[in-house]
């Protein structure tokens, strides 16, 4: 979905069946002379070629809305590093509180027990719901581990490593290679080619793929099936020894055998005593439902249309981490589960940040810099345009479609009978 600048302020869909180029008259439609005084705009794509800190504090608001976003932040000021915005936050944020770093432990072990438990008894119309529960609790583990991997778990690394492989395990998540990337895509987030979470696809990169690659990359990254795209991250990113150096290598052969060793026991032991209806109820859809969050959360956390990606010669980590990260609200519940990981832009303005003080960086972070944050409620319209719209990289608009030279069916469709909002 396109915007183009509509009378009276708003900003309206502009339909893809006008073609990927539309251009949109500005004089005279916004009524504010400094918008009045600007040439004609491109948009493409679900994104304003006026750049965010051209637009007005009103342009800014009216944009928000469509897009389907609370606030979208200006962008931050050349001069301001990372560190400046670090040094902002009150000490007691890095602090850490091994009673808290614990309780979460107990947290997420028993809401995986209780979960595991109502898909014991829940009739089959009901297991969806208890599969949702499970899939958000299997998520606390990976938060748990993922603080272990940031060294935000508790002072001695010992025990973060012991933990963080436990937690790990049943996600399959071998501990070691995930935290190596892990800590790759937090020194380089939003940085074309470089990130290793997230970042699009580029036209040097699609005009290398025969028929069956595309079609897959389309279907799993141009489709609501990318809340589910991080299960072929996983097993792209994790798996492969070549990925890592000689150094690396012998920690990832650990991490590879605990992950080994639990699927030799653990998935054997829950088919003899449960069947392949057991491993598929109490373990597969649990996890899926892990995988859920997991693009989900990232994918909200860093991609929006208004949102660029850089190459590194222009990339700014100041920019990218606090001006890049969304803030993104979920349903209580889900935010219990799986410990504020959703209180995400403190995360990667310090990575050291341990989930329970997330909260408080975030005001902190708000008071002193919320004109340059996006934030959202988790929502449709947000979702939508990452599975729909935003696929390849555009210099001057950040995002066009994967369709953006001829409208395709599987594009069409979507954009016909995907609802705006739910």
């Amino acid at each position: 979905m396109a915007f183009a600048l509509a009378r009276k302020g708003a900003l309206r869909p502009v339909s893809a069946q006008r073609g990927p180029n539309v251009r949109v008259a500005k004089p005279g439609l916004l009524r504010t002379p400094a918008f009045a005084a600007r040439p004609q705009v491109q948009t493409k794509a679900a994104s304003l070629s006026v750049p965010v800190n051209d637009l007005t504090d009103e342009e800014r608001k009216q944009l928000a809305h469509e897009l389907g976003f609370k606030s979208v932040g200006r962008e931050l000021p050349d001069g301001v590093s990372l560190t400046d915005i670090v040094k902002s936050m009150p000490p007691e944020v890095f602090e850490l509180d091994h009673g808290k770093a614990w309780r979460a432990v107990l947290i997420s072990v028993t809401a995986m027990a209780a979960s595991l438990y109502l898909i014991s008894i829940s009739p089959w119309y009901l297991l969806p719901f208890a599969w949702a529960f499970s899939g958000t609790a299997f998520t606390g583990w990976f938060v748990v581990g993922h603080d272990c991997g940031h060294r935000s778990f508790h002072k001695n690394n010992l025990v973060e490593d012991i933990v963080g492989h436990i937690m790990f395990a049943p996600l399959i998540y071998p501990f070691e290679p995930w935290r190596i990337k892990h800590n790759h895509h937090h020194a380089h987030t939003n940085k074309l080619v470089e990130d290793t979470a997230w970042h699009p696809i580029t036209e040097e990169e699609m005009a290398k793929w025969d028929e069956t690659t595309a079609a897959i990359y389309k279907v799993f990254l141009g489709t609501p099936l990318k809340l589910w795209a991080s299960v072929g991250h996983w097993w792209v990113w994790h798996f492969d020894l070549n990925k890592y150096t000689e150094k690396q290598r012998t920690r990832v052969m650990i991490s590879l055998a605990v992950v080994y060793a639990f699927m030799a026991t653990a998935f054997p032991a829950l088919i003899y005593y449960t069947g392949v209806w057991g491993f598929i109820k109490f373990w597969l859809m649990p996890w899926l439902g892990y995988h859920f969050w997991m693009s989900t959360f990232t994918v909200v956390h860093h991609t929006a249309p208004h949102i660029p990606f850089k190459p590194a010669d222009q990339w700014n980590a100041a920019k990218a981490q606090l001006s890049g990260t969304v803030h993104c609200d979920y349903p209580g519940w889900v935010e219990f589960l799986t410990h504020d990981i959703s209180w995400h832009v403190p995360h990667h303005v310090a990575s050291k940040i341990p989930w329970y003080n997330l909260r408080k960086a975030t005001e902190s972070l708000r008071k002193n810099w919320g004109d340059y944050m996006t934030e959202c409620t988790f929502n449709w319209r947000v979702v939508k345009n990452i599975c729909t719209v935003c696929h390849v990289y555009d210099e001057k608009v950040n995002y066009k479609p994967f369709d953006f030279k001829k409208e395709e069916p599987l594009f069409a469709f979507q954009r016909r009978f995907l609802p705006d909002n739910v």
